[in-house]
């Protein structure tokens, strides 16, 4: 088997892993970082969103191998020093989450989106969360949310 080795969160990690195992397998059940979600396996819900190289990616959809010597971030790596990320205390403040089921991948999807588009407006959130689906909330909260981190992170 292979063995695969990249940076997560800031540490260097490595793992042996079967050929087929997917990035979202390898989070969770080699390094125990479970707040990346599985929610559809078809890349259809975005619950699993990470950022490779600081890029969007839905782990249910690549494969651990192919990210050989990349720098991942999980929804575990955003908080620094006991700190929110400004993405995470606006989902907080402005609740933008019900059950929390798709708000990690949902969290990781706005801060590509608002460092794509800085100062968003509603149909450009909404446009940019296509890919993430919630099935609790009516997205309002979610893009008032989205919105309020831009302004805060400088947009």
């Amino acid at each position: 088997m292979p063995n695969v080795s990249m940076t997560v969160n800031g540490k260097a990690v490595s793992a042996e892993v079967e050929p087929r195992t997917l990035l979202v397998q390898f989070l969770r059940e080699k390094l125990s970082l479970t707040g990346t979600h599985v929610g559809c396996d078809t890349s259809q819900c975005g619950a699993c969103v990470v950022h490779v190289n600081g890029k969007s990616v839905k782990a249910c959809t690549t494969l651990a191998v192919q990210h050989e010597g990349a720098d991942v971030t999980t929804i575990e790596g955003l908080a620094q020093n006991g700190e929110l990320h400004p993405m995470q205390e606006a989902f907080k403040e402005h609740h933008g989450l019900q059950c929390g089921f798709c708000t990690p991948g949902m969290v990781m999807s706005a801060i590509d989106l608002v460092k794509t588009h800085p100062n968003p407006d509603e149909k450009t959130i909404r446009e940019g969360l296509e890919g993430n689906i919630c099935r609790c909330t009516g997205y309002h909260n979610i893009v008032k949310a989205v919105k309020a981190a831009a302004d805060n992170m400088g947009g």
